[in-house]
């Protein structure tokens, strides 16, 4: 995949590793690699001395994947923060309830395959030789539910985690599927993703490989954010551009939250500044939702807003606001990665005009 941005009158390439990654792991970006190199895989925190200035740490070698801690380490910060939780808009709030486990060996179960063959509810992917009636357990995916209570649910419907991360992998094969429309391909993966997000919710999975998974759905928005918005065209993109924006949100939010909850003393994600920078730049859209800015900076650990990823989404973002598009655009050239030009080319032409 190439993601080219335009730049008083120049094209830029961004060459991007695919995102979707089949083998997972919390990614990080390599800072003293080539600009080409953009994704590497490590599930580990960076834990500076205590008499230093939190700085990112920044190897070129690339981390081991496996995960160190997979069980997470739970650290209560409801004091202090006040995180977005997102359940995936489905699950009620409900006190005291214990933690379902899902038990589902399928992408689908097997009751809900069997009842929407005979309803001939079946996505293009989900069809068997084309067959709208038939499916199969390696075609057959979950589909979003909007209202469901945890007392009703049956762990049988529940995918356990493994599950899921498999899901998620057979989802990403997809993304680049040429035999449809993109907005066909977005359209059945923006729902099951977040079918898989509210299974983890339900069972309140809140792990390193939790935090994989999110992190990996939510570039799978921020690239529909710019495949989106190149097919303007189609009526019903500006739907669809709002309903992938407002989700970007929402699973990053989801993400920070998990960030914290496993946050070990003032130990950062790799990815943590990354992720965080997304979140700023989304500000420049009108229609942004979420956390005020200046709450949600109050929160942050310092290592992040000091961080080289922060610094140019808060720059950028400053810029933007006070109208000085030349050195907007001038940054954009020089510092954006691939997805930060994916969040912010939409506004680029616009930014253009007004220069």
């Amino acid at each position: 995949m190439q993601v080219r941005v335009c730049v008083a009158g120049q094209h830029i390439w961004r060459s991007v590793v695919n995102p979707f990654d089949r083998q997972g792991g919390v990614t990080r970006r390599n800072l003293s690699s080539s600009r080409s190199s953009f994704f590497t895989k490590s599930a580990t925190r960076y834990q500076p001395p205590q008499n230093c200035n939190l700085n990112i740490r920044r190897n070129s070698q690339h981390m081991d994947s496996s995960f160190n801690n997979p069980n997470g380490n739970v650290k209560d910060n409801s004091d202090n923060r006040s995180w977005i939780k997102d359940a995936a808009d489905v699950i009620d709030e409900e006190n005291n309830l214990p933690s379902l486990v899902g038990t589902c060996p399928f992408m689908c179960p097997v009751e809900e395959r069997l009842q929407r063959e005979r309803l001939r509810d079946l996505a293009t992917f989900e069809r068997l030789d084309g067959n709208p009636g038939k499916s199969s357990s390696n075609l057959a995916v979950k589909k979003f539910c909007r209202t469901i209570s945890t007392r009703e649910i049956q762990v049988s419907d529940v995918r356990p985690l493994s599950v899921l991360e498999g899901t998620l992998n057979h989802l990403f094969n997809l993304f680049h599927s040429s035999d449809h429309p993109f907005e066909v391909v977005h359209d059945f993966i923006f729902d099951r993703t977040r079918s898989i997000r509210q299974d983890l919710s339900m069972q309140n999975i809140s792990n390193n490989r939790a935090i994989t998974m999110y992190e990996r759905m939510v570039k799978f928005h921020i690239i529909s954010h710019q495949k989106l918005h190149r097919s303007s065209s189609s009526p019903n993109a500006s739907s669809l551009l709002y309903l992938n924006l407002e989700q970007l949100t929402k699973s990053l939010m989801t993400l920070f939250n998990l960030y914290e909850t496993n946050r070990i003393s003032h130990s950062i994600y790799d990815n943590e500044p990354e992720f965080c920078s997304f979140y700023v730049l989304l500000q420049i859209h009108p229609d942004s939702k979420g956390e005020p800015l200046s709450l949600w900076f109050r929160n942050l650990p310092s290592a992040i807003m000091k961080s080289k990823q922060m610094c140019f989404a808060r720059n950028l973002l400053r810029y933007f606001r006070l109208g000085n598009y030349k050195r907007f655009m001038y940054m954009m050239k020089s510092e954006a990665s691939c997805l930060q030009c994916c969040i912010v080319e939409p506004y680029i032409n616009e930014v253009r005009a007004l220069a």
